[in-house]
C-alpha cells in the first residue's frame, strides 16, 4: 500500500504508516532495524531500490531523507510504502526550509522503538559521520569513498573523524582479498618479509589493503599504480616463495602459495545490496577496520 503526504509533519506521517500496515494487511512486522538512507533527488530511487532489496535478509523500515533547498518555509513531503517492493516498511520523506538544518527532530518519532539504527550515505559522505544530526541517531554508520568525486581523499577525511560504528564500504569490497590472504597464509608456514599491492591511484579500498596487510604482518608493502582502478595482483613474499593472487577477469583470479600448483579461484565484484547486508550482520564497532585505517593515516 502507497500513501502519499504534502506539507506534512511527523505525527501525520506515523499516522500514515500505521493506516498503511492496516491496509496492507499486515498491522505488526517483525523488522529488526531502521535503515537511514542519506541521499539526493538523483540518486534516491537507486538508493531505495538497494535498501529494499537489503530488506530481504534484514526486514527493516527504510527511511530515505532528501535533504531539498534550505531557503524558504519549512516544508515536509512524505511517501509511505507498506508491502511493496520490500520485506519492511519504506518511508521517503523530502524535507526542505530550515527543516533541512533540523532533519534529526523529523526522525526521531519515525524511529523504530527499541531497535538499533543504521544510517547510510550512498553519495558524499559527512566528514564527520558521527557527529553528522542523522549520524548521532545511528549505532552504525556507512559511507561509501568510491561513491565521491575523490575516493582516497574522503576515505581520508571520514577518516580522521573515526568513532566506533564508522564503516566504510570500501573496507567491505575487501572481505574476498582478505580471506583468500588469510587462506593463502595458513598454507604458507614461512615468515612474511614483504609484499605488494597494485591497483589504480584513486582505489580507497587498495589502500586499506596494504595498510590493513603492514598493520597485521609488521612488513612493508609497496603500493604499486595498475593499469585498472581494480585491485589486480597482491604479493607476499616469504622465505619459500611468493603468495600470489592474480585477478584474470572480473570473476576470478589466479591464487598460488609456495609448495603447491596454482589454482583459479572465484573472485566476483558484489553488489551494494550484498555489501550491505554484510555490514549489518554485526552491529559492533569493527576494530580490525580501525586498525587498518589509524596505520593508514599514519602513512599520510
Amino acid at each position: 500500500m502507497r500513501i502519499s503526504l504534502e506539507d506534512t509533519t511527523s505525527s501525520e506521517v506515523a499516522k500514515a504508516m500505521v493506516r498503511a500496515r492496516v491496509g496492507a494487511g499486515s498491522p505488526a512486522m517483525d523488522m529488526v532495524l531502521t535503515l537511514l538512507v542519506v541521499t539526493d533527488d538523483e540518486a534516491v530511487g537507486d538508493a531505495l531500490r538497494t535498501a529494499g532489496v537489503l530488506s530481504r535478509e534484514h526486514p527493516s523500515r527504510i527511511i530515505g531523507i532528501v535533504l531539498g533547498d534550505g531557503r524558504g518555509s519549512p516544508r515536509l513531503n512524505a511517501t509511505v510504502r507498506v508491502g511493496e517492493d520490500t520485506a519492511g516498511e519504506s518511508i521517503l520523506l523530502r524535507l526542505s526550509g530550515p527543516l533541512t538544518k533540523h532533519a534529526e527532530s523529523v526522525l526521531l518519532p519515525l524511529l523504530l522503538p527499541d531497535s538499533p539504527v543504521v544510517v547510510w550515505w550512498p553519495g558524499k559522505p559527512p566528514t564527520n559521520p558521527s557527529e553528522d544530526p542523522i549520524g548521532r541517531l545511528a549505532k552504525r554508520r556507512l559511507t561509501d569513498a568510491e561513491a565521491s568525486d575523490s575516493p582516497v581523499r574522503t576515505l581520508k577525511a571520514t577518516g580522521r573523524n573515526y568513532a566506533p560504528g564508522d564503516t566504510d564500504l570500501s573496507w567491505t569490497r575487501l572481505t574476498p582479498w582478505r580471506a583468500l590472504l588469510a587462506a593463502a597464509l595458513d598454507q604458507a608456514t614461512h615468515g612474511v618479509t614483504g609484499g605488494l599491492v597494485e591497483a589504480g591511484s584513486g582505489n580507497p579500498a587498495a589502500r586499506l589493503l596494504a595498510a590493513w596487510l603492514e598493520d597485521r604482518l609488521e612488513v612493508p608493502i609497496v603500493q604499486r599504480r595498475g593499469a585498472t582502478e581494480q585491485i589486480s595482483l597482491v604479493e607476499l613474499h616469504t622465505t619459500a616463495g611468493d603468495v600470489r593472487i592474480e585477478r584474470l577477469g572480473d570473476t576470478s583470479c589466479a591464487f598460488s602459495v609456495p609448495g603447491a600448483a596454482p589454482r583459479e579461484v572465484p573472485l566476483g565484484a558484489r553488489s551494494l545490496a550484498e555489501l550491505l547486508a554484510e555490514d549489518l550482520r554485526r552491529l559492533d564497532a569493527d576494530d580490525i577496520y580501525s586498525a587498518a585505517l589509524t596505520h593508514l593515516l599514519e602513512d599520510t
